[in-house]
């Protein structure tokens, strides 16, 4: 029996498609043309102000917490939890909760970032699978604290960096939450943290 699926179908298996080689991504050559900014961390900063987000360059932690204590949503948190030792004012113990759905009324979470792209404005999260995962989208304010000298310019340097020799969890996070499907109308916050906030710290945490 013919049909206009089969019929489109076997059109599409008559066609021929040169095959083409694939680049080589390791080339000098090539990778000379991969972009690069002047300041990654300027950049980093920049693009994650065009997604929602806000970044502070710091000196150390002690520089974080006096930042914190500028930030509303922080000084009007009623439960904050903090994975970064000394930093922030945390009243709530992560180690004491099994259950991730408890996680869901954070007002402020403090916690760490392995590494920042300059080119999108994305931390590179990771966690060993446990309930603080969920911290990271449950909360309804996020801070992530990144070494200031681990920032790469792009995507194919960020990619270079992941390893995932052990079970775990691992995501790229750009932003609050935010989403414009309904009438092109930008909502921030719909699905996950309304806010996001970045401190690149210069010196070892």
């Amino acid at each position: 029996m013919t049909t206009s699926k089969n019929d489109i179908l076997n059109k599409l298996h008559s066609q021929s498609i040169p095959q083409t080689e694939l680049p080589d991504l390791q080339s000098i050559e090539l990778s000379s043309q991969w972009i690069r900014y002047e300041d990654p961390a300027e950049q980093f900063a920049e693009t994650l102000s065009g997604v929602g987000g806000l970044c502070f360059r710091v000196k150390n932690v002690d520089e974080v917490n006096q930042r914190l204590t500028e930030i509303a949503a922080y000084q009007e948190a009623s439960k904050i939890c903090s994975q970064i030792e000394g930093c922030g004012q945390a009243n709530v113990s992560i180690p004491e909760i099994t259950d991730p759905h408890d996680f869901e009324d954070i007002d402020f979470a403090i916690l760490p970032g392995k590494f920042a792209v300059a080119e999108n404005g994305a931390v590179w999260i990771a966690n060993d699978g446990g309930p603080a995962r969920t911290l990271y989208f449950l909360s309804q304010h996020v801070a992530l604290v990144v070494p200031a000298s681990e920032i790469v310019h792009h995507m194919h340097q960020a990619y270079q960096r992941l390893g995932f020799a052990e079970n775990g969890f691992g995501t790229f996070m750009s932003g609050p939450s935010k989403t414009a499907d309904i009438e092109q109308s930008l909502v921030i916050g719909a699905h996950g943290a309304r806010s996001l906030t970045v401190f690149l710290v210069e010196d070892a945490f």
